[in-house]
């Protein structure tokens, strides 16, 4: 009886990690794709919501086929800097997270975002069928009701996500040391001062006033 209950034990341990493992396969995962100007403030913001698992900056709504941040930011690719959101739908539902969205962002602005003015800093909502096309329809009619002037950030089909170069990832708590015009300073600490020196959180509390969610944050 003494050798059986190691193995026992063992047996209950491994039937425990079969139904966790079981649990976090089962959950229902899903993807949003927005786009809000610079894409290391979307990554960082949508990082801070409850039931997101993972945040990917990219290039999308294009013509060229894996396009550097280069090309890109020079223009002439119709490609959007944007955020591919992987959620936990158990969690937080996709009409959530673009109620969020707009609140996080001027949709008012058609030309891009803050001092970030251009092609690839549009916003849009990128949707992957016709139940998130209708999701964030109801959301945009919905968000500009609730604010003065009318939201021009457009419901797009989505189509080929290229993933950003690896610097461009998570860019918002990075450690390495770059060169700025505050001087060679971290990452995380040229994001910040580059995201106040633009003006985004003023002008998302000036828009939306105690549902900017992510303002000051």
């Amino acid at each position: 009886m003494s050798r059986l209950k190691p193995l026992l034990l063992f047996i209950a341990i491994l039937f425990g990690l079969a139904l966790q493992l079981g649990a976090a396969q089962a959950r229902d995962i899903q993807t949003a794709i927005f786009a809000g100007g610079c894409f290391w403030c979307v990554e960082a913001d949508f990082d801070k919501v409850r039931g997101v698992r993972e945040t990917t900056s990219g290039y999308t709504g294009g013509t060229l086929v894996n396009p550097t941040y280069k090309q890109v930011s020079k223009g002439g690719t119709g490609h959007y800097e944007a955020v591919r959101v992987m959620f936990d739908a158990d969690v937080i539902s996709y009409r959530e997270l673009v109620d969020i969205f707009w609140r996080s962002v001027d949709p008012l602005d058609a030309g891009g975002q803050f001092c970030d003015r251009g092609a690839s800093y549009r916003t849009a909502v990128f949707v992957t069928g016709a139940k998130q096309r209708k999701a964030a329809e109801a959301s945009k009619a919905a968000a500009d009701a609730a604010i003065p002037g009318r939201i021009v950030t457009p419901v797009l089909n989505a189509s080929a996500f290229y993933e950003a170069e690896e610097r461009h990832q998570n860019y918002y708590k990075g450690k390495h040391r770059v060169i700025t015009r505050f001087g060679v300073i971290r990452q995380s600490k040229a994001y910040k001062n580059y995201r106040k020196a633009c003006g985004r959180d003023a002008r998302v509390r000036e828009i939306w006033g105690d549902a900017a969610i992510f303002a000051g944050m």
